[in-house]
């Protein structure tokens, strides 16, 4: 797995997030098996790859849901302007 770019995350939607975040959970606890099982290390060096990389398919998703929050409530809260 090569180390995913935040700014490569942000151009997908929710649910690419989502499909990949669950891949990534996926990859990760068969590398926590092989590391019980005593498998290379190559493996056991992707484990902080991989976890750092579902951080950041997390920060992205919350990141644009506090995003659209903001932007609904500010619309909302503001008063329109008189025409």
């Amino acid at each position: 797995m090569v180390k995913i770019k935040a700014r490569d995350l942000r151009g997908k939607k929710k649910e690419e997030l989502l499909k990949q975040l669950d891949d990534l959970k996926v990859e990760l606890s068969q590398l926590r098996v092989a590391k019980v099982t005593g498998g290379a290390a190559s493996k056991l060096s992707k484990i902080r790859v991989v976890h750092k990389s579902i951080a950041r398919v997390l920060t992205v998703i919350n990141q644009t849901q506090k995003e659209k929050l903001r932007k609904f409530y500010k619309a909302i809260l503001l008063p329109q302007p008189p025409e």
